[in-house]
């Protein structure tokens, strides 16, 4: 706990052995700093440390903080994250603000002032820099970066100092500009949080007469805060391209950041694009519960287990799918930008899981339509597949062998650990329980994040080698190839040759295949695969949708030996 004599010997070393400036600064340092009745406190709570130590502070203070749970929401549950906020209190409040955020996020750490290193139980929450060096140290940037490098969340203030009395009230002094460079050096979201709370009218009055005075009285300002209140206002997540490539300067940015900040919970419209936080996962052990009474198709080789649920009621997997797909959308630059993607034809549709009983985690999932059934309950627009193409007569003879697939996912952690391949595995166990299913089809996205020339060479290289054998759907919207396109000429009669030509092209402009394209493209011997029409969907950020058509008696024999054959 804090200790005059250590912070004396620590960081004013240069009066040490002067007895007539060591002994004054002492004994003043003792009262300005309460040294007594922090001690005192300490005592309270000897072994307490990190968020236990600032719960029982603001417990001790009496000290309490309000927002809208609605807006609590608008906290990410993971990845990195900077949030800035306003400094009313200039001590309490950052307390407060570290709480709030650790009930969402365990990994929150402050950027603080060095000195607050003295009070030991807060040092795994501090990112500490000397304010007083004109700059930050390399190796203080260094620890920031490390931080939100790992996926981690970090509080500034970007005034790095108390706010003072205004003409239009208590506001925070000049911004510097040192989270934004962070933000951006570490394409880290920036999330906005406004803190309603002020200081006494003789610290403000003392901040007009001699601003430093009105800093070395922020102690004791934090002991006339007992049994007081900070309000806070959440504002939504500023993604990180939001500020990237906007043409203005640090400072004019810094500027606009300050005045998003100070019109959070009011009526005036936000300065930069937000975007809808994602929904909190669903709790573990209902989540574990509700998929173990799942239908079980199966098991993999790494212990994870395959699962098919139908829909019969409000239920914790439908809301984690929901959730987990607009975080897998997202972060290829799609998604719905809402809480959780779901829509109505989630409730009659069937979803393939792959689920991790070690951390109790969907992987992944599928979405499964029985053309058949779904036809005969809503009608051939219950399928999801008809709000976006018409169909051909043809088409609509498959119906009843089909089987529409959409909607699938693998959570990003799970990436390049097998889990679509899994994934259909258990997309055979069900065709063998099933063989009336005889197609497979649905559409398949391409990122409207991928350059503009990426998406054309795709589309071209598609169609190109999986034509549609007899016009079987036309697009509502459909995709136009650009004419002036520099993507290569394909002429769909060498895949091996063209295919390693796309590969190598994609490169060039920084981008790589979609998974699902070569899942797709590699399951049939040649005619088993065609690729119907392309179009764009508006509605899940204007990604382009290729609709395949898989004609399951066709499947290569290495795919039907590790899909089909029983096991």
């Amino acid at each position: 706990m804090l200790s005059v004599d250590k912070v004396v010997n620590d960081k004013l070393p240069q009066i040490k052995g002067k007895p007539w400036l060591e002994k004054p600064t002492t004994w003043f340092l003792r009262n300005l700093l309460h040294e007594e009745d922090i001690q005192e406190f300490g005592k309270s709570a000897p072994s307490l440390e990190g968020i236990d130590f600032v719960e029982h502070a603001l417990d001790y203070f009496n000290f309490t903080y309000a927002y809208s749970s609605q807006e609590l929401d608008n906290i990410p549950v993971s990845g990195r994250l900077v949030i800035i906020a306003n400094h009313p209190i200039g001590s309490l409040d950052g307390l407060a603000l570290l709480k709030l955020v650790s009930e969402i996020r365990s990994d929150v750490k402050i950027v603080a002032n060095e000195w607050l290193s003295v009070l030991e139980p807060l040092n795994s929450l501090l990112l500490p820099i000397n304010v007083f060096a004109g700059k930050p140290s390399r190796k203080d940037i260094r620890n920031i970066h490390s931080h939100l490098h790992d996926e981690g969340c970090v509080i500034l203030f970007p005034a790095g100092e108390v706010s003072r009395l205004r003409p239009n009230g208590v506001r925070d002094t000049h911004w510097q500009s040192g989270f934004l460079k962070i933000a951006k050096a570490t394409q880290s979201d920036i999330l906005p949080i406004r803190l309603d709370a002020h200081n006494s009218a003789w610290f403000y009055t003392a901040s007009m007469v001699y601003k430093p005075l009105a800093t070395m009285l922020l102690v004791k300002e934090m002991f006339r805060q007992q049994r007081k209140q900070v309000k806070c206002h959440i504002g939504q997540r500023i993604p990180t391209e939001a500020f990237l490539q906007q043409g203005l300067s640090v400072n004019q940015q810094v500027k606009l950041f300050k005045k998003h900040l100070y019109r959070l919970g009011t009526q005036k419209k936000s300065i930069f694009p937000t975007q809808t936080a994602i929904a909190r996962p669903e709790s573990r052990q209902p989540l574990k519960a509700a998929i173990e009474a799942c239908e079980l198709l199966g098991e993999t080789p790494c212990g994870k287990k395959i699962y098919l649920y139908e829909f019969n009621g409000s239920s914790p997997i439908l809301r984690e799918i929901g959730r987990l797909r607009e975080v897998a959308f997202r972060t290829v630059g799609e998604g719905t930008w809402r809480k959780r993607d779901l829509d109505e034809y989630d409730t009659w549709y069937m979803h393939l899981i792959l689920w991790d009983p070690d951390d109790l985690e969907i992987a992944g999932a599928y979405r499964l339509g029985d053309c058949k059934k779904i036809i005969e309950a809503h009608g051939q627009n219950g399928l999801y597949s008809d709000g976006f193409y018409e169909f051909s007569d043809a088409m609509k003879e498959i119906f009843p062998q089909s089987l529409e697939l959409g909607r699938s996912f693998v959570q990003p952690r799970y990436w390049g650990k097998r889990s679509l391949d899994y994934l259909w595995v258990g997309i055979g166990a069900l065709l063998r329980k099933h063989p009336n299913y005889r197609y497979l089809f649905g559409s398949v996205s391409i990122s409207n994040a991928l350059p503009k020339d990426a998406q054309a060479a795709l589309v071209k290289f598609y169609s190109s080698h999986f034509p549609p054998q007899t016009p079987m759907a036309r697009a509502n919207i459909p995709y136009r190839l650009n004419t002036d396109s520099t993507v290569p000429d394909f002429t769909g009669n060498n895949y091996a040759d063209e295919f390693v030509l796309l590969k190598s092209y994609m490169a060039n402009i920084g981008s790589a295949i979609p998974t699902l394209y070569k899942q797709y493209s590699e399951l049939c011997e040649p005619g088993g695969v065609q690729f119907l029409e392309f179009g764009v969907d508006p509605d899940f950020n204007h990604s382009i949708d290729g609709l395949v058509l898989v004609d399951t008696t066709k499947l290569s024999a290495k795919k039907r030996k590790r899909y089909l054959e029983t096991r």
